[in-house]
């Protein structure tokens, strides 16, 4: 009868952790929108997590695919950069946002084009 409770138990744990698990991954699609000045751009990134290590990527601008640098996934938090170069200037912005469920929400900071720092708020749905 105990090894039987032990298995049970054992099993009840090994679910538990599994469902947490697969909760707190950032693997997929997610899609926010960002608004310069009077336009607004719709952003798709993609993660993919393995084991601990967080890797994917961006799209840009004429088609491209920009991966992400940097990136870690720790206690819920998603960070990474993504690093782009137009007219021969490159830069790198640095995103940093907190998991719950099918939301991240969290900041995003780079410089503009005059060089001035810019933080941003970002709030990403999976898709």
């Amino acid at each position: 009868m105990k090894s039987v409770l032990c298995i049970v138990l054992g099993l009840v744990v090994a679910g538990l952790s599994a469902t947490a698990l697969g909760a707190d991954d950032p693997s997929g699609s997610w899609k926010w929108q960002v608004k310069r000045g009077d336009q607004t751009r719709d952003v798709t990134l993609t993660l993919k997590l393995e084991g601990d290590k967080l890797t994917g990527h961006m799209p840009g601008r004429n088609n491209t695919v920009t991966p992400i640098e940097d990136a870690s996934f720790k206690d819920g938090t998603v960070a990474f950069s993504v690093t782009r170069e137009f007219n021969g200037v490159k830069r790198t912005t640095k995103y940093n946002g907190k998991l719950s469920g099918d939301t991240i929400t969290g900041k995003s900071e780079g410089t503009d084009r005059d060089g001035k720092a810019v933080t941003t708020d970002w709030v990403a749905k999976k898709s």
